[in-house]
Order: structure tokens, then sequence, then C-alpha cells
């Protein structure tokens, strides 16, 4: 059998069945996520609604002065591996070549991000780099063998109020934290709750015995903005930036 006739039968067999009206009506009992939601980062992007407080310091290590989280407790040859990143100066990094942050950092970008609920899914439509994210609810285990994804592999379940999602399989070109590599055995844990009807709590906590000293968890705030609508973005266009062969950014102001 050819290959492509291959993953077509494979498609099928694996292929969840259509949803049923009680599928449908056991997602109007869920708590309501649905809508554009907007990343709190201590002021409001312009003309973009009105922000929310940033987020309370990260644990796993020492808050800094303002509420800005602290960064991860590395160990000591992860520790290494960052200041060798620092060290280069470099501005050639993934999103000044129009390759999105992948997770976690995709979650805490400042552009506004749509959630949809449908029977076995939680997809986040994420205006940064036109991203779109699947969370399967439907009770499939995490993979063995993850495919590394920008996004990983995200399993979700619902807590009563709160959506537990649990991510593995990451690309080698995303971070924990700018600058901070992590190794192939990282996982996230993200729980989703409403802390009122337009306000969403997200807390992560990152767990790399390879690279992290402790579990890395942070919370960021969102808000709802109902009038909203998820804006087109396409990285490459009027781009006006560039990175010289000495990994210096610049910017050509005479295009």
């Amino acid at each position: 059998m050819a290959i492509g006739c291959a993953a077509a039968v494979h498609a099928q067999k694996t292929a969840p069945k259509p949803p049923t009206e009680t599928d449908w009506a056991a997602i109007a009992k869920l708590p309501d996520f649905t809508g554009v939601w907007e990343v709190g980062l201590g002021g409001p992007p312009p003309g973009r609604g009105t922000g929310a407080p940033a987020p309370p310091p990260a644990r796993g290590g020492r808050g800094r002065a303002g509420g800005i989280p602290a960064g991860p407790q590395l160990t000591p040859a992860y520790a290494e591996k960052r200041r060798a990143n620092l060290a280069k100066g470099a501005e050639d990094n993934q999103t000044a070549n129009c390759l999105p942050p992948g997770m976690p950092g995709i979650m805490g970008q400042p552009y506004p991000m749509e959630f949809l609920l449908t029977p076995g899914m939680v997809t986040i439509v994420i205006e940064a780099y036109s991203q779109v994210r699947h969370i399967y609810t439907d009770g499939r285990p995490l993979p063995d063998d993850p495919d590394p994804k920008f996004f990983g592999t995200s399993i979700g379940r619902w807590d009563t109020g709160t959506l537990v999602v649990d991510t593995v399989g990451f690309s080698p070109q995303t971070d924990i934290a700018p600058n901070t590599p992590h190794s192939d055995k990282m996982s996230i844990v993200e729980r989703f709750r409403l802390t009122d009807p337009d306000t969403m709590s997200i807390e992560t906590t990152i767990t790399d015995p390879d690279a992290l000293a402790a579990p890395y968890t942070t919370t960021r705030t969102l808000r709802r903005h109902r009038a909203w609508t998820i804006a087109e973005y396409i990285c490459e266009e009027n781009n006006r930036n560039f990175v010289d062969q000495n990994g210096k950014a610049g910017i050509n102001i005479k295009k």
C-alpha cells in the first residue's frame, strides 16, 4: 500500500465520531471561555481595551520589583547555556525571523486570543503569527513518543470549573523563557479558570528535570473583550527589519 493511502486509512480509523446533541448540550454546561481575550501586561496595547493588572511574581524564583516575574531556577548546565546565549549578543532570534515563540511563550504575547469550545476540543486562535492551538478534551492520553512541535501536544480535562491542560513534545527551537533553552523532558501544566465573567486566570507550571532546579510557575490574567475580533497577522508583510552578518538587528527606513 502506498504511504499516502496508508495515512488515509489510519486517519479514517482514528477519526472521532460526529458530535451528538448530547455532546453539544454538555458544552453549554461548561464555563464560558468563548470570545476574544487580552493578556494583561500592566497596560493595554494602543487602542485595544483597558488592560489588566500585571501578573504576580513567579514561584520558583524571587520576584522582581513591580510584580515582574522572576526567571526560572536553572540547573548549572542550563544556566551556562543561558549565559552563552546572552554572551552572543545576537539579535537574529526566532521572532526576528518570523518564527513564533511556541509554548510557553505564545500564551504571554501582547496580542489577543480567541477561545472556541467544541465537543472534545478547545481551540485557541492566537492573533500573533496567526497561530492555532488545539487542546484535546476527548479523553485521549498523552502520546508516549510525541512529535516535537512549537505548541507541543496538549491534552485537557475539566476539573469542576477549571480546564487543566498537560502539554508535552516541544520543538528545540522554543524556550522556557527568553534565551533559556529546554530539554526534551520539558512538560507544561496549565490551569485555566474564570475569576469573574470577563476575567480568566492561567496558572502555568513548567517542569524539566534537566533544565530546571525547581518547577517554574507563573500566573497571568486575561480580560475578555466581547466586541473584538482577531486581526490578520502576516509577519513578513512590509517587513523592514534585517539582521546583518554579525547578528546585529536593524531597520530599513527607506522602504
